[in-house]
């Protein structure tokens, strides 16, 4: 097929073009570069099926395509929050735009959604049919209704004008081609590990999250473009295993070998407590459950981190 894919040069973009080309599709990939970088993808830059274009998706953006993949938005709470007019711009005009040329080309279209629209679950683990439990007004909701009207754009375009539509509520990711400044825990505990730094953990540590490794979640993204038709509702795709931050934090410590101690500060505004995906849909639906384990994953991505570190 011919593939657009939007930030294509973020963390999660740049390994799902490194698996679209190795499947044989042609891949034009999108990104303004304003979080993701050229290095995750320089390996690719040159290679046939393979075409970078700079371009932010809140503008429209026309040409011939099969399937629209749209991961364009930072995910990182730090970096969607420095901007968050944009944060939500990208998220509500960027789904318009693609969808119009979905509809122009005929195009299936998925649509990477978050965990993010469940806020502050009063239930666990989540299920897609629960509603969610968001601050619409606080600082993480430029991102989190963001996506949640981006999944209701979806679902509209479907039902009105009948197009292919597919959402996917990613949980926790990680893995390498993490940045050293992403701000999600992972890479914030691993890098400072490494550093000998302070192991950061704000509030006491107790809230949990699920952690799905990046080949893991690609899996499950590839098998949900390739189904044979439409859905009618999310799926979770993320890994049903928790820690808490505290679990996460030593577990990082150990495998690092390091020095670092583990500190306490105040937790932000609105920050969830729990996260934990039912994956049962995934299961049924896309026969996709995780494999790696968090010692692996944690053990490959410490890998990638120290080979940039210095």
């Amino acid at each position: 097929m011919k593939v657009l894919l939007t930030g294509a040069a973020g963390f999660l973009g740049s390994h799902l073009s490194q698996r679209l080309i190795d499947d044989g599709h042609h891949v034009i990939a999108l990104d303004d570069l304003s979080t993701g970088s050229l290095e995750n993808i320089e390996h690719l830059l040159r290679h046939r099926d393979f075409t970078f274009v700079k371009h932010d998706v809140r503008k429209p953006y026309t040409t011939d395509i099969d399937a629209i993949l749209n991961f364009a938005c930072p995910a990182s709470p730090i970096h969607y929050q420095l901007d968050p007019v944009r944060t939500i711009e990208t998220n509500f005009l960027g789904i318009i735009n693609l969808l119009h040329l979905a509809k122009e080309s005929g195009a299936i279209i998925l649509q990477a959604s978050t965990s993010e629209v469940y806020g502050d679950p009063t239930e666990s683990p989540q299920k897609e049919t629960y509603w969610g439990n968001v601050n619409p007004i606080g600082i993480r909701s430029c991102y989190d209704e963001g996506k949640r009207a981006a999944e209701t754009l979806c679902f509209d375009y479907q039902r009105q004008y009948g197009l292919d539509a597919r959402v996917i509520r990613i949980f926790n990711t990680y893995g390498p081609n993490m940045s050293p400044n992403d701000g999600r825990v992972v890479s914030n505990f691993i890098v400072q590990a490494i550093q000998g730094k302070d192991i950061t953990i704000y509030g006491e540590g107790t809230q949990t999250r699920s952690f799905c490794y990046v080949s893991d979640l690609v899996e499950g993204i590839i098998g949900t473009l390739a189904l044979k038709a439409p859905l009618d509702a999310p799926i979770n795709i993320g890994n049903p295993g928790t820690f808490t931050m505290l679990e996460l934090a030593n577990l990082v410590v150990k495998l690092c070998q390091s020095t670092s101690k583990i500190v306490f500060m105040p937790l932000p505004l609105d920050d969830p407590q729990q996260r934990k995906p039912d994956i049962s849909r995934a299961k049924s639906v896309l026969s996709w459950e995780p494999k790696i384990q968090i010692e692996e994953g944690l053990l490959r991505t410490i890998a990638h981190f120290k080979s940039i570190i210095k």
